[in-house]
């Protein structure tokens, strides 16, 4: 292993155990108990709309309207719940539904027409953005907690018991253990390159160490928080489907060369429209999560998370330019992001500095990206 390929496979955990330890040393709080679980809410809701923005910049594509779909999808929830009195899995499914349909169509207009969705998605951004303050009237829609009715409540307020949360992670981890040994026995049948036994079993046994200290963490609070469930039912299809269907070779493909993605057969309209589908459902699940965590549907909910989606993606190796890129790798990136803006927030530091700290991030990880890409 060159130093190049080491320094790149280095970089994310040092980048966050650096992190970590600098509010860990200004803050003690920062890694208490109360504070990771709440950390674990906000990485949830980051990672759960990385992983949309993920799948759309893997063709080669970006969404800039994403933070105004949260607010949106959130805010429409929220007023069919709190001002229309419907109930509450009848709200949420419309507002899916919606953002479901709003994204195809947004993604059918960027294949159809041959527009770049830069500009389809800066558009959207403003009009989403309109909507949202037309449909909450400017005002700010309370999300009332304790109504047993009420899923937005049960999103901030339901913690899986400690038996189920470790019961969960055993089959997690028995089930990815499963699939790394299918898909290395896929490669070797095939004469194809994979890591060393013992590499495998490291990366294997540190990712099982890391799934079960972090319900043990949860565990001396009140448990897993359901957002996290949210996130890890989304990573695992993101990842399944990305992985081992062929809808994520082809966008993988599309991503690398679309033109010879068209030669070779693939329904590339299709598979870009279908990316933003699902982009989508990504943006309707955070934003349930961050109207819910926030208390409220207000103007400013959704604000920037376009940004952080971005960086969480690219930050985990992901390339803007598409073709390249993994799950695991974005929720690195996207716990990087949270443990950032969680700690600045815990230090109590002011909004100007936040926005400059999430600009500089963001420009470092577009950097890197360029860097590593011509290397």
């Amino acid at each position: 292993m060159n130093a190049r390929t080491l320094l790149k496979s280095l970089a994310m955990p040092l980048a966050l155990l650096a992190i970590v330890l600098f509010f860990a040393i200004r803050e003690p709080a920062f890694i208490g108990p109360r504070n990771l679980t709440q950390l674990l809410i906000e990485f949830s809701i980051i990672a759960t709309l990385a992983l949309g923005m993920f799948m759309v910049i893997l063709t080669g594509n970006i969404d800039l309207s994403v933070g105004s779909g949260v607010g949106l999808v959130g805010g429409i929830a929220a007023v069919f719940i709190i001002k229309h009195n419907l109930p509450a899995p009848v709200a949420l499914g419309a507002a899916l539904l919606a953002a479901t349909l709003l994204w195809t169509l947004m993604g059918a207009l960027i294949v159809k027409q041959r527009i770049p969705s830069f500009i389809i998605t800066l558009g959207g951004l403003l009009i989403f953005k309109g909507l949202f303050w037309l449909v909450i009237e400017n005002s700010t829609v309370p999300v009332a907690p304790g109504d047993s009715d009420n899923l937005y409540s049960l999103l901030t307020t339901y913690y899986a018991p400690a038996n189920l949360g470790l019961g969960l992670v055993a089959a997690l981890v028995l089930f990815l253990g499963w699939l790394s040994w299918r898909g290395r026995a896929a490669r070797l049948s095939h004469k194809l390159a994979v890591p060393s036994a013992g590499v495998a079993v490291g990366k294997f046994a540190a990712s099982a160490a890391g799934l079960f200290s972090l319900v043990i963490v949860c565990n001396h609070f009140r448990g897993i928080p359901l957002p996290l469930l949210i996130l890890g039912g989304a990573a695992f299809t993101v990842y399944f489907l990305t992985q081992h269907t062929p809808f994520g070779r082809y966008l993988y493909a599309i991503g690398g060369n679309e033109e010879a993605a068209v030669l070779s057969g693939i329904a590339v309209d299709r598979v870009i429209i279908g990316a933003f589908a699902l982009m989508g459902v990504a943006v309707a699940l955070t934003g349930f999560m961050t109207t819910a965590y926030s208390g409220n549907s207000t103007t400013t909910v959704g604000d920037l998370m376009e940004l952080d989606a971005i960086a969480a993606c690219v930050i985990g190796g992901t390339a803007l330019k598409g073709g390249r890129g993994t799950v695991w790798g974005v929720l690195f990136g996207a716990l990087i992001m949270t443990a950032l803006l969680n700690g600045m927030t815990l230090l109590a530091v002011s909004p100007e500095l936040k926005f400059i700290a999430r600009g500089s991030v963001l420009a470092l990880a577009v950097w890197m990206d360029v860097r590593f890409s011509r290397a």
